[in-house]
């Protein structure tokens, strides 16, 4: 007897990707170029979950720091969501002063967090 396979729905990967993408400012011609697909690729992996060759998954989560654990492992929480990756990503070029500023930052909300609950 055959075993019956799950087809993974790449619509929410595209979202996601797509979400990343401006996040990054990043248009889906500059994207493209980067990585030297059509746009119109990119497109169909954005919009209609089409599934990308397993180079070009890989290029799209680490040029968009995206993290793939949300979409594979659903039940477990994620070591780094998405949106902590692009955080990181972007305090990696940020000056030592600035990082002053965000950690003084975080430290306020984080007061303010743990008042409110």
């Amino acid at each position: 007897m055959k075993q019956e396979k799950i087809k993974y729905d790449f619509k929410a990967f595209g979202q996601a990707i797509k979400e990343a993408r401006k996040v990054k400012g990043l248009s889906r011609n500059e994207l493209a170029d980067q990585m030297n697909i059509a746009p119109r690729y990119i497109a169909s992996i954005e919009n209609s979950g089409q599934h990308p060759s397993l180079q070009i998954f890989y290029e799209l989560v680490t040029l968009l720091d995206v993290s793939v654990d949300q979409f594979f492992f659903q039940n477990k929480e994620a070591d780094k969501s998405t949106q902590r990756r692009q955080l990181d990503s972007l305090l990696d070029d940020i000056s030592d002063k600035g990082l002053q500023i965000v950690t003084a930052t975080a430290r306020e909300i984080k007061e303010v967090e743990t008042k409110d609950r």
